[in-house]
């Protein structure tokens, strides 16, 4: 795997994978496939392919070479090339075979050496507030070294990277992404993961308390249906206090909510099973949600979901518990649920999901 940048540079290159797999072992960062990172060597951005894990970097060939400058010119004349990436690949480079992250573009228009994208908890529960400008802006206040945008949601792929680009040429060190997470950017990846840290500490906001769950309850509630009981305990939170429940059923946060999830989720009123819910839901022709509340209780998950689904129903808990009670939210609007659910790239993403779930 870049066996070019290893022998011209095999330092800063081993650098960076630690980096990228450190971002993806935290849960309060990375869930999953989401985020991704990059690293720009003599005109080539070698940047996480689509549909692979963080968390794998090191241990597997996760990083796909794309030559910059062809892929930044192409989505500056708006060339529906830049939306995958593809035609910028440097096949000789590429064994695996992989295909770029659908956020490759935005990595590219950046230019700093080290780009770092990822899903922190903390900085998708600031952005989805209605007040989270003045929120935010308060909390980076706290690192005056650092140049910051946030940046307006856009569909991940072309949108969010012409709107990235309207504010690459001032370098900037950190990006907020409304209803979406955090780009973190430096010329090593040393200096990224000093701002990393230091940017995580002034975002961070404390979780929200919640009793334990109740496994027997949510055993009997489960039996007989296609759902089963959370695996992860700290999943269970999005159902264990009103308020983080009312912010998980409000709407959609940010895309990996709506990819892994779906665009709504269920709850079971007192004493009703997955299974009547699900048999209530079919009796109308209505889909059936991948994931159940029952509130003070905890969370139900259906059998078909997949790895990466589980995860993302930990991320909407840790989210969720952030999010001051009754506080105002933005959510996706039906129409950027719908540019989500019917775009390609996360089909392929989703794809692979569910081929690495099935392999596991």
């Amino acid at each position: 795997m870049a066996s070019d940048i290893r022998a011209k540079d095999a330092a800063a290159f081993e650098a960076f994978l630690a980096l990228s797999k450190e971002i993806g072992d935290d849960i309060l960062k990375t869930q999953g496939a989401g985020g991704n990172t990059s690293f720009k060597h003599d005109g080539v951005m070698w940047v996480k392919a689509s549909g692979t894990w963080l968390a794998h970097a090191g241990a597997r060939d996760i990083m796909v070479p794309v030559r910059v400058a062809p892929l930044v010119e192409a989505l500056r004349l708006g060339e529906p090339s830049a939306e995958k990436a593809t035609d910028f690949i440097v096949a000789e480079l590429n064994a695996s075979g992989l295909r770029p992250s659908i956020e490759t573009s935005f990595h590219a228009v950046l230019p700093q050496a080290v780009v770092a994208h990822y899903h922190c908890v903390n900085a998708i529960a600031l952005s989805v507030l209605t007040e989270r400008d003045a929120v935010i802006a308060e909390r980076m206040a706290k690192l005056p070294d650092l140049a910051w945008a946030a940046i307006p949601y856009r569909r991940p792929g072309t949108p969010l990277a012409h709107e990235i680009d309207r504010v690459a040429e001032r370098r900037p060190d950190v990006l907020i992404l409304y209803n979406h997470g955090i780009v973190v950017a430096g010329e090593t990846a040393e200096e990224v993961r000093g701002r990393i840290a230091r940017v995580t500490a002034a975002l961070s906001v404390e979780e929200r308390a919640a009793p334990p769950a109740d496994p027997a309850v949510l055993a009997a509630l489960a039996e007989g249906s296609d759902f089963h009981v959370a695996e992860d305990v700290e999943s269970h939170r999005t159902a264990l206090s009103p308020a983080s429940l009312a912010a998980a059923t409000g709407g959609s946060l940010y895309p990996d909510h709506v990819i892994f999830l779906g665009t709504e989720i269920g709850v079971l009123s007192d004493g009703e099973t997955a299974r009547a819910y699900a048999d209530e839901r079919r009796s109308r022709n209505l889909a059936v949600p991948k994931m159940l509340l029952a509130p003070g209780h905890g969370v139900l998950l259906a059998n078909e979901l997949t790895d990466g689904g589980r995860v993302m129903a930990r991320c909407l808990a840790e989210v969720v518990s952030r999010i001051p009670a009754g506080a105002s939210v933005v959510y996706l609007d039906p129409g950027q649920e719908y540019e989500l659910t019917h775009w390609e790239a996360e089909q392929y993403r989703q794809a692979l999901d569910r081929k690495a779930s099935r392999r596991a």
